[in-house]
């Protein structure tokens, strides 16, 4: 389709692309050298974004930097089951068979992490996501789950992602443990501006363009109506791609953009 028109080698803005191949904004950047602070000291971080600030990406990045035969990453987004499916899943993580009672499930755990930072010379990393969607007791049974020696040591790295407001009901009174311990605190905002542009332009370079596809003014409208998030970038540039397309547009100007918009409803 739109590929062979606009002689792009393979589709652009895909959700596989590697993160190699990633646009080094200056958040992301940010972002990443948060994680890089929290892996070096270990402990719990905090890692917030609205939909489609380019979270999960940026936890992809972080765990296809570690080195697997020293870091052992057990990746649990909380929409998947219950708080119990929870604690079995990091315990099944770990290689452990998971206990029945929550007490047991609490030591297995902490023991399993112990063994295998002691033992093995592997620190396990935690991410846990959509953690917004936390009852309020499960988040605060994640600050003496995590809790070693009395929080005198941290075998582990733990990572909090979520949206925006978790961090508001972090700073409540019973989540005061919590919050306390949290080392790294890192929240992605949208792309500037100036490095809209600079994105599409990289993600198309990658796709094989050779030529420039949008003009000025039609880069100008994405810009405007995404205000720089990744995710709504990515959905009006593609479907501005399949309208030029459609109209045989050599380039794309303002009007296939704003036609693009108006078939995604934004």
């Amino acid at each position: 389709m739109y590929k062979s028109f606009y002689s792009l080698a393979k589709e652009p803005f895909s959700k596989d692309i590697r993160p190699s191949d990633a646009f080094l904004s200056s958040d992301y950047q940010g972002a990443l050298n948060a994680l890089s602070y929290l892996q070096k000291s270990k402990g719990i971080g905090l890692l917030i974004g609205d939909p489609g600030a380019g979270k999960t990406f940026t936890l992809r990045a972080f765990k296809e930097s570690l080195n697997p035969s020293l870091y052992h990453v057990i990746y649990f987004p909380l929409s998947t089951g219950g708080v119990m499916d929870f604690y079995r899943g990091l315990a099944y993580g770990l290689g452990e068979e998971p206990k029945y009672r929550k007490v047991d499930l609490f030591r297995q755990i902490q023991q399993g992490i112990e063994r295998m930072d002691k033992e093995r010379k592997v620190t396990p990393v935690f991410i846990l996501d959509e953690m917004h969607l936390a009852k309020d007791a499960f988040l605060q049974d994640i600050a003496l789950l995590f809790n070693f020696q009395m929080d005198s040591t941290n075998p582990f790295i733990l990572i909090l992602a979520g949206l925006p407001h978790l961090k508001t009901r972090l700073t409540m009174n019973h989540h005061r443990p919590l919050s306390q311990r949290l080392i790294m605190k890192y929240e992605i905002q949208p792309l500037p501006k100036e490095e809209i542009v600079s994105y599409i332009n990289h993600h198309l370079k990658i796709a094989g363009a050779k030529m420039p596809i949008f003009t000025e003014s039609a880069l100008e409208a994405i810009a405007l109506r995404s205000q720089g998030w990744p995710r709504v970038i990515n959905k009006i540039t593609i479907n501005s791609l399949l309208f030029g397309f459609q109209l045989k547009k050599e380039q794309i100007d303002e009007e296939v953009v704003r036609l693009a918009i108006e078939d995604i409803g934004i």
